[in-house]
């Protein structure tokens, strides 16, 4: 690329980024001075920035209302400036900024509900795969079993929420009044994931956190029985763990089943 059109990309670059730089000298000025033109790309930017937020957050906007949303996103543009190519990634670091960021951070159900939102999103736009079926687990010899192993599908994201942010969410999504802001005395696990075109998340239990969690860690179901046993009895330990996988292969979680 030549040297003088690569610098000059750089400077509009940076002025859209930071509105400062050397770009203004290299701005014909006509009916309109140099920073007007400019600012008019400037706030163009920051504009389809603001759109992609909205989108992506639309609790969060309903919770925060409009003229604090984008406040909050126009801050957010400053402390995160987009890095990739692609709109789709610039929300990635809001949860972050929520939580470490004055004022926010003193709210912290913000935060969680940024990042709900965005595990919603990157569950919608994950790779597509087929999934395994109860009959297809049903097929299992016995003796296989003990070292079964199970892919899950690559839609499904895991976290801990401490806060109400799911229901928040789907108050907004009904258009029904939205809940004050509850906080749980420990961290609950959820699991998102989609099916066909849907999203679909349900809250989870201890030992259902961490059989999932073992199972995305590549363990076997004898593994998992053996672990499990924590929270259920060795009689039963087994039954539950295949409960859960039943469950799970109906829901469209599991991609694969593994000898």
């Amino acid at each position: 690329m030549d040297t003088t059109l690569n610098k000059l990309q750089g400077d509009f670059q940076r002025y859209l980024l930071t509105l400062d730089g050397p770009m203004a000298k290299e701005v014909v000025s006509d009916a309109l001075d140099a920073q007007t033109r400019l600012g008019i790309y400037a706030d163009a930017y920051r504009l389809r920035l603001l759109e992609a937020l909205q989108t992506d957050f639309v609790a969060l906007r309903a919770v925060l209302g409009d003229d604090e949303f984008d406040a909050m996103g126009r801050a957010y543009i400053d402390a995160y400036p987009s890095q990739h190519y692609s709109i789709r990634h610039f929300g990635r670091n809001l949860s972050r900024f929520l939580a470490e960021t004055d004022p926010y951070r003193a709210t912290p159900v913000l935060a969680e509900i940024a990042r709900f939102e965005w595990a919603m999103t990157d569950a919608f736009d994950a790779q597509d795969a087929t999934v395994a079926t109860v009959a297809d687990m049903a097929a299992v010899a016995p003796g296989a079993w003990p070292s079964l192993r199970f892919g899950l599908h690559p839609s499904l994201q895991r976290i801990e929420l401490q806060w109400n942010a799911p229901p928040i969410w789907k108050a907004v999504d009904e258009n029904t009044d939205i809940p004050e802001p509850q906080q749980a005395e420990y961290p609950i696990g959820w699991m998102l994931w989609r099916n066909e075109f849907k999203i679909y998340f349900r809250s989870l239990s201890v030992d259902q956190a961490w059989m999932l969690d073992q199972l995305l860690t590549g363990a076997t179901f004898s593994e998992v029985c053996e672990g499990l046993t924590e929270w259920i009895d060795a009689q039963h330990v087994a039954a539950h763990a295949a409960g859960l996988l039943k469950q799970w292969l109906e829901d469209g979680l599991i991609a694969t089943i593994d000898y």
